[in-house]
């Protein structure tokens, strides 16, 4: 569930622009009964990303008002069974998660709706084997994409899978993120679609060897990630909802954005590729506003983080 869900109550706009909006006032939790200190599990992919750790401790951080605090990486779960432990609030196998926002996870869980990359986790490039690269030529609608018969590869527990099979695009699945590099490698797709928030990270592991990122395309769609913690954990939810709003109000989520994807921005060349828009019916009223306001500051957003400005 979305914390005070229904409504939007704030609107703030980040600095250069960027719009974030947040659904809670910020006032809301008491710290009365905080314990000293507490360890917070995070999702193992999440923990193993930079960027996405980054803001969890950023977010934890500007609230010691709360305590101190250990952040723990969680075993190797699947995104499905993560989203399983969490609505099982007797679990302590992972206290925190970020993914993609759905209507059904944002019913069953306790969302901090805040798009933690900004929003950039819709706008998707390609990694491809280097020998296919040739089938992305020349494509510049999702006509095309399709005229192509080019297959994508997702996650079976990704929002990302109903949307492009929505759009008309065929979509291979597995319940593994790590399994679906070796499928690429073994051509059972053309194009493991990647966000621009999390594909330079891809590519820095062993698993992309091989694997090359298409120059030409870019996928968008409103496609807002959260932070979820378990429905009845409401302490974790309004420490990190409370966190992020103080980091956007002192202008540090902003420089967060900047130096955790300016410099992936810039190389992926986004201002001379192709955009594909895609259609989402698949999120809530909040959320798809602030999806498609995302999509909406597209341009600015990607002129912001590839320029040389602080």
């Amino acid at each position: 569930m979305l914390l005070n869900a229904g409504r939007i109550v704030r609107r703030l706009l980040c600095p250069v622009g960027l719009t974030c909006v947040l659904l809670v006032p910020p006032a809301f939790a008491s710290t009365a009964s905080v314990p000293e200190g507490r360890d917070y599990i995070l999702w193992y992919r999440n923990y193993d990303n930079p960027a996405i750790q980054a803001l969890v401790r950023l977010a934890l951080d500007k609230t010691p008002e709360y305590g101190d605090y250990l952040l723990v990486r969680s075993e190797e779960l699947s995104q499905g069974r993560v989203l399983r432990e969490l609505a099982n609030q007797n679990s302590r196998l992972v206290d925190i998660a970020n993914v993609a926002t759905t209507p059904e996870r944002e019913s069953m869980l306790a969302a901090v709706p805040v798009p933690v990359d900004g929003g950039l986790l819709g706008f998707r490039v390609c990694l491809v084997l280097p020998e296919n690269l040739s089938k992305f030529e020349n494509i510049h609608s999702i006509k095309d994409l399709q005229s192509r018969n080019i297959r994508i590869g997702q996650g079976s527990h990704w929002p990302d899978t109903p949307i492009l099979e929505g759009n008309g695009i065929s979509v291979i699945t597995h319940t593994r993120y790590e399994i679906l590099f070796g499928m690429l490698h073994n051509q059972r797709f053309d194009c493991f679609a990647r966000g621009i928030s999390e594909v330079m990270f891809d590519m820095s592991q062993e698993k992309a060897q091989g694997l090359v990122i298409e120059p030409g395309l870019l996928l968008a769609y409103a496609m807002p990630s959260y932070l979820f913690v378990a429905p009845g954990d409401q302490q974790t939810a309004h420490r990190l909802q409370l966190g992020l709003e103080r980091a956007i109000i002192d202008g540090s989520f902003a420089k967060y954005l900047k130096n955790a994807f300016g410099k992936a921005v810039s190389e992926l060349g986004l201002e001379a590729r192709a955009v594909l828009k895609l259609e989402n019916p698949y999120l809530t009223d909040d959320s798809d506003y602030i999806g498609r306001r995302t999509l909406e500051d597209l341009r600015r957003r990607i002129e912001y983080l590839a320029s040389d400005k602080p």
